[in-house]
């Protein structure tokens, strides 16, 4: 499958998501916060899901003092929530809300980086759980809702690893190629049956806490920082994108 990028200088309109409303798993730091602050600065209102609960907050209040639309606080670890806890947010949507404009995918965890002989299962099974898992609860949990909005947009997290193995990655890369797969089976149901798309995006090598975890004979900076690459993001998310399901994007040239 080729790989796409948004077109070149993309610069998204003030107001591309005014009125929708939009989910972002992992919303507390890194990717997920720079991408939930941008989704609410061109309109949206934001749900914030993530572990801990201080971060959540703290994006929370920069979303409010920049003017933007009052974001929503979900709380949820990824690594142990049951189906009940995904049926419980999408009622708690449904309630609040009504419809699901758009879903990005952020959360994952990078888990273990040692020969697939020498994996430990426990690592290898939660980062399977949080980065693969749990995407296909919470996607099946809020499709009804995705389907009530005039069009929506769920985006995944992909990687560099998840479209060419590499050694040493063990269950993350693993659950990028996986990722990929959920995103392409996906799209491919919805495609003659519903306005939502589907899309992948890796980020890139970017300045985040698991790129330096990964990294850490790198240069932080010498990596884009998260708010830079939001282009893409708000491209996909947004209506110029209306059209394109099923597709493999790259956030970095």
């Amino acid at each position: 499958m080729p790989i796409q990028t948004a077109p070149q200088d993309y610069q998204a309109a003030p107001d591309l998501l005014a009125g929708k409303v939009i989910l972002v798993t992992g919303a507390g730091d890194g990717i997920g916060r720079a991408a939930a602050k941008s989704y609410a600065g061109h309109g949206a209102s934001v749900i914030l899901l993530g572990r801990t609960t201080a971060k959540l907050e703290a994006v929370y209040d920069e979303i409010v003092a920049a003017g933007g639309p009052q974001p929503a606080i979900f709380p949820l670890d990824l690594a142990t929530a049951t189906e009940d806890d995904y049926a419980t947010l999408a009622r708690a949507l449904d309630e609040t809300f009504g419809q699901l404009d758009g879903l990005l995918h952020n959360a994952g965890i990078l888990g273990e980086r040692r020969p697939i002989a020498s994996a430990q299962y426990p690592a290898w099974a939660e980062v399977m759980q949080v980065n693969v898992n749990a995407q296909f609860l919470l996607t099946r949990a809020t499709l009804p809702l995705l389907e009530q909005a005039p069009e929506a947009s769920v985006i995944f997290t992909s990687s560099g690893v998840g479209r060419r193995g590499k050694a040493y990655w063990g269950a993350y890369a693993v659950s990028k190629f996986a990722t990929e797969g959920l995103m392409q089976v996906l799209a491919d149901e919805l495609e003659n049956t519903s306005k939502i798309r589907v899309n992948s995006l890796n980020p890139g090598a970017t300045n985040t806490a698991m790129r330096r975890s990964a990294y850490p004979g790198e240069t932080p900076t010498s990596n884009p920082a998260p708010a830079d690459i939001m282009p893409t993001y708000l491209y996909l998310m947004g209506a110029d994108s209306a059209g394109i399901s099923g597709a493999a994007f790259n956030a970095q040239g």
